[in-house]
């Protein structure tokens, strides 16, 4: 009954980035389809050089394909792009390593329904918070204060990549500024600065399954570095006058 609802409203489109995934894409794509039947779920394969690609099309998904390696950020960017050149109303982006549950796929999409524009899953407000590392949780401590001091909405996850954006999100984040690689808490403030209403849900979350973290080893303390820098930017950055034009519409 859920899904048939949701089919009858705008197009939803599923966005998972990929890199290196072959071993856990195809179960993904698969698991997400029952979850959301009628959903347009595109895979963003950012240069991989295992099978990625063909492993997510041969689950029944639409797969754009990066010619060399980008970045998270770029992958996600490409994803908006192709969402907005669709008129796609309404989005949800999840990881390609198994680690988030495509069933929480539908409280995403409620909180939309109920008049929010980025609904942010947090792994934790469940009630079967996974184990994540010393620096990570410190880390989401931080910045999730940093991001609740900033927009007066209590953001508990915000590295969490388990999101759904409504149509006015979309178009906000397709702009040059957009991080290449770590989107997280700049974004959140960035989209509250543009008067986006902002929510967190409480999403199932997983261990990984394979492959490798992007929060992991010294790229802990170039996240910390990189994010500072970008917050302490926000208050003046500017879209680049070279790029206005493409930025519309």
């Amino acid at each position: 009954m859920l899904a048939a609802s949701m089919s009858a409203r705008a197009e939803v489109m599923v966005l998972i980035p990929a890199y290196n995934e072959a071993d856990r894409i195809g179960a993904v794509v698969s698991r997400v389809r029952t979850v959301v039947p009628d959903a347009r779920i595109v895979v963003i394969d950012d240069g991989s050089r295992d099978g990625t690609a063909s492993v997510a099309a041969a689950a029944g998904a639409e797969v754009l394909s990066h010619a060399v390696n980008l970045g998270y950020g770029s992958a996600l960017q490409t994803g908006y792009l192709f969402a907005r050149a669709r008129g796609i109303d309404r989005l949800v982006q999840l990881d390609a390593d198994g680690q988030h549950e495509p069933g929480c796929i539908v409280d995403l999409l409620a909180a939309l329904d109920r008049g929010f524009d980025v609904a942010v899953g947090s792994r934790y407000l469940s009630d079967q918070p996974p184990s994540v590392g010393f620096a990570r949780r410190v880390g989401a401590r931080l910045f999730g204060r940093i991001a609740t001091l900033w927009t007066g909405v209590r953001i508990t996850d915000p590295t969490s990549g388990f999101q759904a954006l409504s149509h006015r999100a979309i178009r906000h984040l397709v702009r040059d500024s957009f991080p290449e690689d770590y989107p997280d808490t700049d974004v959140l403030i960035d989209l509250h600065r543009a008067g986006l209403k902002i929510t967190e849900v409480p999403v199932r979350m997983y261990p990984r399954r394979g492959g490798a973290s992007m929060h992991r080893g010294s790229k802990v303390a170039f996240y910390a570095y990189k994010m500072v820098l970008n917050l302490s930017l926000l208050p003046v950055r500017r879209p680049s006058p070279f790029r206005a034009g493409r930025s519309a519409g």
